[in-house]
């Protein structure tokens, strides 16, 4: 089975959220399509996403498309948030970048393909909205290829020699392989998508599902499993409590595979070895989990029985992540109101640190 940790990325605005829910629903794991404006979107979960109708966490739920498995992460739109999306990047295998058809690229867009670049993740990009008036398919197109780069190609044009001698001229692989056999395969473009030499670029409406079976199609046809390590590895990129308090370890196994009351060694934020035992192993898909005995490469998972754990660290033979390219540059004062504990209101700042780390919390005594 061919598994792939894909992440949505889009500016505020662009439909992420929708697109996810429509590929969950053309996949089949959702039978009703809920609306981010109706506060039932199925993988905003969070009271306050539903009440402000915006993704302020990273989620994630499992869609199966033939012999691939994907678990698709929703990421934040919202610069406030973009931390959070950042995280999300660490554990990637391709991205989905979403730009409104009627918006076009915006200045955020530019940052996340940088960003996409800087973390090294193939994407594929879905142009929404183009039921809306001025949607131009041709100017958006010729914007996307100047602001991002010749690579962005029209993967649902007709596959003719024409089509496929565009694709050649942006990775010189294909373009020898073109001249030589006259045309290409598809596992042949699958790997120039995996060497970012080309991004399918697809066009349609989430939210009245146009494009979702074409696009579909073309993530399970266009992309290749990842090579994993024989050795246990993993990555964590995000830590949240759930409702009953346990504290959760989201990682995704990159090598060997992870079970249940398996022993864990590492070393916190502090430089401190720890050791500690996995309790659980949860596979969420929106609010809702099953548990399972083992993971293995390519799954995403919640840990719970780590307690010294913190995003970007790699567990086993995995490395830790790249040091956050987005920074903090404002400086904030908290205020308690009279009569607040001032100890208990820093233990739940700290926990709030944890899922955050770049809040950096500074407790000053005087």
């Amino acid at each position: 089975m061919k598994r792939l940790v894909i992440g949505i990325l889009a500016h505020v605005d662009s439909g992420k959220t929708t697109l996810s829910e429509g590929l969950l629903y053309r996949a089949g794991e959702i039978r009703r399509l809920g609306r981010v404006d109706h506060g039932n979107a199925f993988l905003d979960t969070h009271e306050l996403e539903r009440e402000r109708g915006i993704t302020i966490f990273s989620k994630q739920a499992v869609l199966r498309l033939g012999e691939t498995e994907l678990t698709l992460l929703d990421t934040p739109g919202h610069v406030d948030f973009s931390a959070e999306m950042e995280r999300t990047l660490q554990v990637l295998d391709y991205a989905i970048l979403v730009v409104s058809g009627t918006d076009g690229v915006q200045s955020h867009t530019e940052t996340l393909w940088q960003l996409l670049d800087r973390y090294r993740v193939p994407t594929f990009l879905f142009l929404n909205k183009m039921d809306l008036a001025g949607a131009d398919r041709a100017a958006l197109l010729v914007t996307l290829r100047h602001r991002l780069g010749d690579g962005c190609i029209d993967f649902g044009a007709d596959r003719d020699e024409a089509w496929q001698e565009s694709v050649a001229m942006s990775d010189e692989g294909l373009m020898e392989r073109f001249l030589e056999a006259g045309t290409l395969t598809g596992r042949e473009i699958a790997a120039a998508v995996a060497r970012r030499s080309v991004f399918p670029c697809y066009f349609g409406s989430a939210l009245k599902l146009d494009g979702m079976d074409t696009f579909l199609s073309g993530l399970d046809q266009y992309t290749l499993s990842p090579e994993y390590s024989a050795g246990f590895g993993a990555r964590v990129f995000k830590i949240s409590v759930d409702e009953q308090g346990n504290r959760l370890t989201h990682l995704k196994v990159t090598g060997g595979s992870l079970k249940v009351k398996a022993l864990l060694t590492g070393q916190d934020i502090k430089g401190e070895s720890w050791s500690e035992k996995v309790n659980q192993i949860r596979i969420y898909s929106g609010s809702k989990y099953q548990t399972t005995e083992e993971a293995f490469p390519g799954m995403v998972c919640a840990v719970t029985g780590l307690s010294r754990t913190y995003p970007g660290e790699g567990l086993g033979v995995q490395a830790d992540a790249k040091r956050p390219a987005l920074r903090p540059v404002l400086t904030y004062q908290v205020q308690l109101p009279k009569g607040a504990d001032a100890h208990t209101a820093l233990g739940k700042l700290r926990q709030l640190e944890e899922e955050d780390p770049q809040l950096h919390v500074i407790w000053n005594e005087a």
